[in-house]
């Protein structure tokens, strides 16, 4: 199961995760150092109780034997004193017992007066009381009792080889929490004082490091609904792993395009190929009953008495038919197996035919280009393929508007392309560009770029079109082979 953590963005991930090894760092030397200090300071409270017990011991044997209490106080005083430097060194009681344990003196006349048995006056000493009377060791003894709140020193008072009594050293065992407290407040400042610095750093390296992969995901969000509006500029173009995965996801994108582009063009196509051939099974069974009344029509003429009348209603009858043939042929196109090659003077031939058209709209036609031998293609179909797009670039141009004309020829290949200068095509007339009676103009039955289609696609050339304010463009490309 995912944690809210991990659906952050990196934007927040980065400085959290450093923040964490801030911490976690700061967590594990406050411990280190916490730990290290503890045994030091331990091994140095050792050391200094038991040199401390041996120096009383022996300074105190002669107040001991002349029953100099008054003295033996000032002594206990004054070594108390020498460990204000290091509170934790400084001994809480000291405590000077004879031979059945009673006390002589201590540092805490009230709370352990003279005289009085250790045993049963504190409880608190009840643990050094069994410890002591268990030994008859002249050696120091030191006790850390687990429930008790004292670590304790013991020394003999040692005469002419006799223990004469002991010097009790009880230091408190919660001496060191002040300087633990201090070490933990020292980690905190050093925390946050590298955390003010490290945060706004790491915020900065988040957004560096995250805003490509943001590009990157954000690009991939838009796959594959709205691919093209995917914002390639964005992507990372780094060397390292980052800009990989970028250069990788730029080529899928430019894979993806390719493969729609091509996915659209085959729907184009099926569509077309499908409209293609209902129209001319619907072509030519009209032309076969339309042929028929043709005939007949003429036949009357020729030969019928028929009064004014008739005869004028049967030529309306008759333009009305040839309308509808010359309307339904160009839905036949088929490529003429036996025709002539297509010749240069059939270019000048098509300009001638659209001339009148071009003047009587005040449209200028520029040509560039040439071609320089007859080609191996059908001159009728490439003239009507010229003718046509001509035609409705003349249508669409703006009035005193242009009209280009590009040709040639190389490689095996015949190259058209025709442009003019009047409204764009707009996206969705796009669509049904190549379909017939799919006209964008008010004049026109739209069947002239369909037939340029049927031309193109029977030659097995390449039709494109570029529109865009200014500026429409077709473009052909059809192949031919030379006879050897």
């Amino acid at each position: 199961m995912m944690t809210p953590f991990e659906h952050l963005s990196l934007r927040w991930k980065i400085p959290l995760r450093v923040m964490g090894a801030v911490l976690g760092t700061a967590f594990a030397v406050t411990l280190a150092l916490i730990v290290r200090d503890y045994d030091n300071m331990r091994s140095n409270r050792a050391a200094h109780a038991r040199s401390l017990g041996h120096l009383m011991a022996n300074t105190l044997v002669a107040p001991f034997l002349h029953d100099d209490v008054w003295r033996a106080y000032e002594i206990i005083q004054s070594a108390r004193q020498g460990a204000t430097l290091a509170p934790e060194l400084q001994a809480e009681v000291v405590l000077i017992t004879d031979a059945d344990f009673r006390v002589f003196v201590s540092s805490r006349p009230r709370e352990l007066p003279i005289g009085s048995d250790l045993s049963v006056q504190n409880n608190r000493f009840t643990e050094v009381h069994a410890a002591l009377a268990r030994t008859t060791s002249a050696e120091q003894i030191v006790l850390e009792p687990t429930e008790s709140p004292y670590y304790f020193v013991a020394t003999p008072l040692i005469a002419d080889g006799v223990i004469l009594g002991h010097v009790i050293l009880a230091y408190s065992k919660q001496a060191f929490l002040p300087r633990f407290v201090g070490l933990l407040v020292q980690a905190i400042w050093v925390t946050a004082l590298v955390l003010l610095v490290l945060v706004p750093i790491s915020w900065i390296w988040a957004r560096r490091t995250g805003a490509p992969l943001m590009a990157l995901a954000e690009a991939m969000r838009k796959v594959p609904s709205e691919l093209a509006s995917a914002d390639l500029a964005k992507l990372p173009k780094t060397r390292d792993e980052i800009g990989e995965v970028g250069a990788a996801f730029r080529r899928m994108l430019e894979e993806l395009k390719k493969k729609q582009e091509l996915e659209q063009q085959m729907l184009i196509s099926e569509r077309l190929a499908a409209v293609g051939r209902l129209a001319a099974g619907i072509a030519h069974e009209i032309n076969n009953p339309l042929a028929g009344m043709l005939t007949a029509i003429k036949t009357f003429q020729r030969h019928g008495q028929g009064d004014a009348m008739a005869i004028h209603t049967l030529s309306l009858l008759e333009r009305g038919l040839e309308q509808i043939r010359n309307t339904v042929g160009a839905l036949l196109v088929e490529t003429k197996t036996q025709d002539r090659p297509f010749e240069p003077a059939d270019v000048d031939d098509v300009l001638i035919l659209v001339e009148g058209e071009a003047q009587a709209k005040q449209v200028r036609i520029q040509r560039s280009g040439a071609i320089f031998e007859s080609l191996p293609l059908p001159a009728t179909l490439i003239r009507q393929i010229l003718l046509n797009l001509l035609l409705n670039a003349i249508a669409a141009a703006d009035p005193g508007g242009m009209v280009k004309l590009t040709l040639g020829a190389d490689e095996g290949m015949l190259h058209l392309a025709v442009c003019n200068d009047g409204a764009y095509i707009s996206e969705e007339q796009m669509r049904y560009l190549f379909e017939p009676f799919a006209s964008g103009r008010d004049k026109g039955h739209g069947l002239g770029l369909w037939v340029v289609y049927q031309i193109v696609k029977q030659l097995n050339g390449s039709l494109a079109v570029d529109s865009e304010p200014g500026c429409t463009t077709f473009s052909l490309d059809i192949p031919y082979v030379h006879a050897h």
